[in-house]
């Protein structure tokens, strides 16, 4: 009976020694020096885990590990989420029973900026040997009191603006006026709202308002409702007639903004207050009240442009009324962005826009010098546009891609401007039925005939002489499919090659599979106009890093017989409306380009150049193209002129 008790005990009393023994571990013992109690007090700071320290206040008497915890959340204020790196610096300095430790505080602010700074921890030896923290709030930071707390304020630093070619500011800070209505003073909701899109209408402005009656239901009553902002010079045409309606209020401000509203938008972009989704993504980045670049290079370059915001922290102290900003802490000033400089000229981009202003379908222009590759309009419409189509639209080129397929015909050696190249009505290729614009029938005439007439039956005729990559390979020599850095999205095109005899017949007059960009047309007429392509640019500075080189040298005699066949369709052809325009002669080629399977339905086109200017017009489901795309054209010319 007493043996099997003793033995008993033993294995109690074991498990009893394992147990204090994995409690000692968990907290720094009698044998340990300083900096085990400094590296523990560091970890727990960082992880909100301070059970393994002990703690004094400065005269002695025992702290909560519990109550520091909170202490220490509370000082952070508003850096608390995002505890800093701590490391000791050398070894704790220790005279007789208090030891001293010198501390690297690193904070990372929000959007990345370094806060470093020392601080010092003190310890005391208890009676039992062991080293306890002496916690007072200078330990997280040496102006930091009881009850006191870091906040940071932001300072917004300066935005650059987008320069033009020649240097000056295209976007930059313009009167603006926001709108909006105030709840407790209107009367009947739906009745403003009607008012006001009859008075936005009436300056060609769609607000937006189906909505409004219920934002204001659901606003406080003294809110300001925002419904829109508008330039200064727009909300001058409409500023009384708004005023007399009750409720509305009015905010003038200052913005980031282009000459007009539609100047080059889509491909600039636009700078707007922040959006919800913008802080979701970003939330170190953007608060509320922020202006960001939103689409195009403003959104792109939104880091350039935006600079580098500066931050304080302050401490703050609660008193009897308010809490006080008492002291700074630390201080990064604001670092103004740095400019984009592009290509663009302004007068050319206000003609494309005028050129395309007032037509309700998708729109684009696009404008590039010949003599280097610079561009110099990419207009977007209606309204500026809300895709940037000038540069990435992918759509077949139609007719103008007989400037392409004619080139490659020339270079063969297949046709010559004066030999006679049959034009029937019709034309059937593996059982495909082809027909020319209007059932336009001219028998055989020129080939330079045909080009200025747009025969769509003598180009499927002459398809077979182009072979599987005849096109592909003119294409290429004028930049299509090429590898293009220009520092921002741009579709280079893709050509057909191979397939059926009837996808060869289509693809001779740009239908099949061959699709492109305006701007890649725009390029390739530059090189025709030039006689060797050139990858076209937009961006300057910053340099986009790996621009296409240039192409070959286009074979003179192709080149100077393609450019009379260009002129000959201004001059005699589908492009007559051009004949007058001021100025030297102009050369180029229109276009319709079936988009699904029935022949009626055309986007129409337009690429040509008049001095050193190339440039491309684009009419989703325009329909004709000496009814759509050519004004469009003349009245880009006119506007130059």
């Amino acid at each position: 009976m007493w043996s099997y008790y003793r033995r008993d005990m033993r294995s109690t009393y074991g498990v009893m020694s394992v147990v204090l023994a994995a409690g000692v571990l968990t907290a720094c013992s009698s044998g340990d020096g300083p900096d085990k109690s400094v590296d523990a007090f560091l970890s727990g700071w960082r992880s909100g885990k301070l059970d393994a320290v002990g703690f004094v206040d400065p005269v002695g008497a025992k702290i909560p590990a519990a109550d520091v915890t909170a202490q220490i959340r509370a000082l952070s204020g508003e850096l608390v989420d995002n505890p800093p790196a701590l490391k000791r610096d050398g070894e704790p300095k220790v005279t007789e029973d208090i030891a001293t430790s010198t501390v690297t505080v690193d904070w990372t602010l929000p959007g990345g900026a370094h806060w470093t700074y020392p601080t010092t921890v003190r310890m005391s030896k208890g009676k039992d040997d062991a080293w306890q923290v002496i916690w007072e709030p200078k330990v997280v930071h040496e102006q930091l009191t009881s009850g006191d707390s870091f906040a940071i304020r932001r300072e917004t630093a300066e935005r650059a603006t987008i320069l033009d070619g020649a240097g000056q500011p295209i976007v930059e800070s313009r009167a603006v006026v926001t709108i909006g209505v105030e709840p407790q003073a209107i009367s009947e909701a739906a009745a403003l709202t009607k008012d006001l899109g009859a008075a936005f209408k009436s300056v060609g402005v769609d607000a937006g308002l189906s909505d409004l009656p219920a934002r204001i239901k659901a606003a406080k009553p003294d809110a300001f409702v925002e419904i829109i902002t508008l330039r200064e010079n727009v909300y001058l045409k409409i500023r009384q007639r708004l005023q007399d309606m009750p409720g509305t209020r009015f905010r003038k401000e200052q913005r980031q903004l282009a000459p007009t509203r539609e100047f080059a938008r889509a491909l600039l972009g636009t700078v707007d207050p922040v959006l919800r989704e913008d802080i979701d993504k970003n939330p170190d980045k953007f608060v509320v009240g922020d202006l960001i670049g939103h689409g195009g290079l403003q959104g792109k370059y939104d880091d350039r442009l935006r600079g580098t915001t500066g931050q304080t922290v302050v401490i703050t102290r609660k008193g009897p009324e308010k809490t006080e900003d008492v002291a700074e802490a630390f201080r990064s000033e604001p670092k103004p962005g740095a400019p984009l400089k592009t290509t663009l000229d302004q007068k050319v981009q206000l003609a494309a826009d005028n050129a395309l202003k007032g037509n309700p379908r998708r729109t684009a222009l696009v404008a590039v010098r010949i003599s280097d590759g610079a561009v110099l309009a990419a207009a977007n419409g209606p309204n500026g546009g809300g895709d940037n189509l000038a540069f990435t639209a992918s759509v077949p080129p139609g007719s103008t891609f007989k400037m392409i397929s004619a080139l490659a015909l020339l270079d063969k050696g297949a046709v010559s401007l004066d030999g006679k190249v049959d034009c029937p009505k019709t034309a059937t290729v593996d059982g495909r039925s082809f027909k020319n614009s209007h059932n336009m029938a001219l028998g055989s005439v020129p080939f330079r005939v045909d080009f200025a007439k747009s025969c769509n039956t003598a180009f499927i005729g002459l398809a077979p002489k182009l072979g599987d990559d005849g096109l592909a390979v003119a294409g290429r020599s004028v930049g299509l499919e090429g590898a293009w850095d220009l520092g921002v999205n741009a579709f280079s095109g893709k050509v057909s090659t191979g397939g059926s005899a009837a996808e060869q017949a289509a693809a001779a007059f740009g239908q099949g599979t061959t699709v492109v960009s305006p701007l890649a047309m725009a390029a390739a007429t530059a090189a025709v106009a030039r006689g060797q392509w050139q990858q076209p640019k937009v961006l300057l500075d910053p340099a986009p890093a790996a621009p296409a080189a240039a192409g070959p040298q286009l074979n003179a005699a192709s080149v100077e017989a393609l450019r009379t066949m260009m002129r000959e369709v201004v001059t005699n052809g589908t492009a007559s409306a051009l004949s007058d325009v001021p100025g030297k002669p102009v050369y180029g080629k229109t276009g319709t380009a079936e988009y699904d399977n029935n022949p009626e339905n055309t986007h129409a086109w337009w690429v040509g150049w008049q001095d050193d200017i190339a440039f491309a017009v684009f009419v989703e489901k325009g329909g004709s193209s000496t009814t759509a795309s050519v004004p469009i054209a003349e009245k880009f010319l006119r506007g130059l002129s």
